[in-house]
């Protein structure tokens, strides 16, 4: 009778452990999102940039108006650009980590859209986001007036700031791929 009871828990835990694992499946939504916002945001940007290639320059003034606003569309397009590619590095790595790894990539050999991990995932998508805002933040300071001292001096803080994140992703970066090393190393010599 108790061997009956234990089989019917088993069979009924075993159900419940297949219930909770195919509802990793709720990831492909995400996925599929993600990768219709990247796509759209491409275009986007491309329609940006071809506004900003489209406009009539003036040869007598190449400093003019119509410049700097042919330069913030070109700027704005790579922006969204960028963002595109935070959500194609988002759709592929929660795929790769939640469903299936992608047999087709390893054709190419490439690992730019391979994450290992959810650490390694947030690390790349850390590193594209700041690029992108350094890029909106260039954007942005094309259409600053500089009337004040104050104002040359927040432009050179916000310029300071952005070199020390960059410094400090690229120590983290450099620190992670050492340990990665480190950590091959130790698996092929043991």
């Amino acid at each position: 009778m108790k061997n009956k009871t234990t089989g019917k828990f088993r069979k009924l835990e075993l159900t419940f452990e297949s219930l909770i694992w195919n509802f990793r499946f709720f990831i492909l939504i995400p996925v599929i999102f993600s990768l219709l916002s990247a796509l759209r945001l491409i275009l986007i940007g491309t329609v940006d940039i071809w506004a900003g290639l489209t406009l009539t320059l003036d040869p007598q003034h190449p400093e003019a108006e119509m410049t700097i606003k042919t330069v913030t569309y070109i700027i704005g397009g790579v922006d969204y650009y960028l963002i595109g590619i935070v959500l194609l590095i988002f759709a592929f790595g929660i795929y790769e980590l939640f469903i299936s790894e992608i047999e087709i990539k390893h054709q190419d050999d490439s690992s730019i859209l391979q994450s290992a991990s959810l650490e390694e995932l947030k690390g790349k998508l850390v590193n594209v986001i700041v690029v992108a805002l350094i890029v909106s933040l260039f954007k942005q300071m094309l259409s600053i007036e500089l009337g004040k001292l104050s104002d040359v001096i927040y432009v050179a803080l916000a310029i300071l700031l952005i070199s020390i994140s960059q410094y400090l992703l690229h120590l983290s970066h450099t620190k992670s791929q050492s340990n990665r090393t480190i950590k091959d190393h130790n698996k092929t010599h043991s």
